[in-house]
């Protein structure tokens, strides 16, 4: 498996890259309208899932464990097939979609970073990553009222430190 990882490690580089525009972006211009989040979490929720869909298919051979990043990939990309259909939602469905996404992903993370710790060094930083996408999502769910300023830049931020991390 830490070989598929080091054979592939330009796709992890790619996430982090993707999310970090994404995150950029975001803060750049936070007075986009609803309809350009939502299409551009779409996008990246799809690219975000083939990225992961690619990483898991690529260590199916190496490791038992692969299947972990292929269901995260799976559930990323109905996120952003969601966001695209339907991109006149309100934004209470919009925060409740991403706060979702948020949660389940962080405990993937998790529960990756937990199964990885005998096979790479700094597992910490997948956890650390998870833990982050948790507190986004259980934020969002307590606050689902606030102002769309304020979730571009939750989001944002979001992006960002996953991203580096």
């Amino acid at each position: 498996m830490v070989n598929s990882l080091a054979r592939n490690w330009w796709l992890v580089v790619l996430r982090g890259v993707l999310a970090i525009l994404f995150g950029v972006l975001a803060f750049v211009w936070p007075a986009v309208t609803l309809l350009t989040l939502i299409v551009m979490f779409g996008v990246y929720a799809i690219v975000d899932g083939l990225v992961a869909i690619g990483t898991s298919l690529s260590r199916a051979k190496d490791s038992p464990r692969w299947w972990v990043f292929l269901v995260e990939g799976v559930i990323n990309i109905g996120a952003g097939v969601i966001a695209l259909l339907w991109p006149g939602l309100a934004t209470l469905v919009l925060v409740y979609m991403i706060a979702s996404w948020a949660v389940i992903t962080g405990i993937l993370e998790i529960a990756a970073a937990v199964r990885l710790r005998d096979e790479i060094s700094n597992e910490w930083v997948l956890g650390l990553g998870g833990f982050v996408s948790i507190v986004l999502g259980v934020l969002l769910f307590l606050q689902p009222a606030a102002g769309g300023l304020a979730i571009v830049w939750i989001i944002a931020g979001y992006a960002l430190i996953f991203g580096v991390l």
